[in-house]
């Protein structure tokens, strides 16, 4: 299977109005299959949330160990043939509580190693600078046609395909 040249046909700067684009040319029965929403430009974005002392490092390993030790437990406890409902439950309890320990233990422990050095809890993420719609090369023309009309109409200014250098065929009805 061979890759279709794609060819640009508007750049966003979110994603809402790249898939708005994009629905747009649904809408006006445009073979949106041939059509892809690329982030460009991606960057590593961490957001701090909050400090991070020994009771939060024994509450987050808390709560990563419990999901595990409650897998377990229950897992265990359905290999039990009598009375596999109540005993699943109850080890699953058991496995619950266990977890929460052991985890909160090595929360605090690796909290400790770490000397200091990182007191924050954050959240990382990927995140693009713009969007591009791009379109396959033998329809790219038809759907820089569609989207121009979209962003006419809803007074959106966008980086086309022409204002990268590219100058896409104009609508002869439009001439």
């Amino acid at each position: 299977m061979t890759e279709q040249a794609r060819r640009a046909v508007a750049s966003y700067s979110t994603y809402q109005e790249a898939e708005r684009a994009v629905d747009h040319l649904a809408d006006q029965g445009f073979p949106v299959q041939k059509v892809a929403i690329i982030g460009r430009d991606i960057r590593l974005v961490e957001r701090v949330i909050g400090r991070m002392g020994y009771g939060e490092a024994a509450l987050h390993g808390a709560a990563t160990g419990a999901l595990p030790g409650v897998l377990v437990g229950w897992i265990f406890g359905l290999l039990n043939w009598l009375n596999p409902v109540v005993s699943g439950l109850l080890l699953a309890l058991y496995g619950l509580i266990f977890g929460a320990v052991v985890g909160a233990l090595l929360g605090v422990l690796l909290h400790a190693a770490q000397g200091g050095r990182r007191d924050f809890a954050s959240v990382r993420s990927m995140e693009p600078s713009r969007y591009d719609v791009v379109a396959d090369e033998d329809v790219a023309d038809e759907a820089v046609r569609l989207v121009a009309g979209l962003d006419s109409r809803a007074g959106v200014t966008t980086e086309s395909a022409s204002s990268r250098g590219r100058r896409p065929r104009s609508d002869p009805a439009r001439s």
